[in-house]
């Protein structure tokens, strides 16, 4: 079996979960790479990424470099003697980093390779409406998610998980598959394939305001897939224009309800509350809204809103 030493790169939360797992698991985790602190919130205070926030509750060595081919990064790293590097959520890697250890780096990807390669492939696997997804380790090469798969792992998903249930149920597979592919390294026993492909490919394209934006003319299904795809975070939003202004607001939650007898009168962006219920009008049938966010106020419920906010007859989603 080899002798590994690993360096871990990574900044969000869903790759805490591997290091913890690879920690765990007992492997020799020489160093830690992740983002540089950065100023957020009001106060603009500098704010640590969670994987250096986990480095150092495991007293792990850091770095933090803001130029991936400064020269005394590279130093560095090289310093840290790692014969694997293992990538989780970061950025994309020049070659005199991905092809410095020995064994290779390979890094995780949350979808199925090679569809949804990209920056946001949770997210866009709910948005298309598919029914499966799942977690692949590869090979980094000089492209962005090309390289040659190890292993993957499938997972259904549900008619109306959004991408917060979504994002933890990879997470966990991802744990499984980062430690199933350094165990496979570990032993000798890896065998990557190269990337193929029959039809089309779909990108998971970087999340921004215009395509996290609700299109009223949708049919409902395809904007109750916008919507759990985006929740809770970047979240789906809209323009509510009433008689007096126009606000933004973010919706999280939507329902797709049967025997309205005011589907017809509705058109794309109408709103209706009935019953302590909130519908809106789409390209086909009316979609209820379950959870929503107003300008100036949190996150609620439509039945709690609704208990003290009435909404002008004229508005209308935009």
């Amino acid at each position: 079996m080899k002798d590994l030493r690993i360096v871990f790169m990574g900044t969000p939360q869903f790759a805490v979960s591997i290091l913890e797992g690879l920690l765990t698991a007992q492997y020799n985790v020489v160093g830690v790479i992740t983002a540089p602190d950065r100023p957020a919130g009001r106060g603009q205070k500098l704010r640590l990424s969670a994987v250096k926030e986990a480095a150092l509750a495991h007293d792990l060595p850091l770095l933090q470099p803001t130029n991936l081919k400064d020269p005394a990064f590279i130093n560095d790293l090289k310093d840290l003697r790692a014969n694997l590097q293992i990538i989780v959520a970061f950025r994309m890697l020049p070659e005199v980093v991905w092809a410095m250890p020995a064994y290779g780096t390979f890094n995780l990807h949350a979808s199925l390779l090679p569809q949804y390669r990209g920056a946001a492939p949770i997210n866009w696997a709910l948005i298309n409406g598919e029914k499966e997804t799942g977690v692949t380790t590869f090979f980094i090469d000089e492209k962005i998610d090309t390289g040659a798969i190890l292993f993957q792992e499938k997972l259904m998903i549900g008619p109306d998980e959004n991408a917060g249930s979504l994002h933890d149920r990879l997470m966990y597979a991802g744990v499984d598959l980062v430690l199933k592919t350094v165990q496979a390294i570990a032993n000798d026993t890896v065998y990557p394939r190269v990337q193929q492909h029959q039809g089309r490919l779909k990108t998971a394209y970087k999340l921004h305001s215009e395509n996290t934006r609700i299109d009223w003319e949708a049919p409902r299904q395809v904007i109750h897939n916008h919507i759990r795809g985006l929740s809770p975070y970047p979240s789906a939003w809209t323009e509510m224009d009433a008689s007096t202004q126009q606000s933004r607001v973010k919706i999280y939650a939507t329902r797709l309800p049967d025997n309205m007898p005011f589907a017809n009168a509705l058109k794309p962006g109408d709103l209706k509350v009935a019953e302590k219920r909130l519908f809106v009008g789409t390209g086909t049938d009316p979609i209820e809204i379950l959870q929503i966010q107003l300008a100036g106020k949190r996150k609620m419920d439509v039945q709690d809103l609704l208990n003290g906010y009435n909404f002008d007859e004229n508005i209308k989603m935009r």
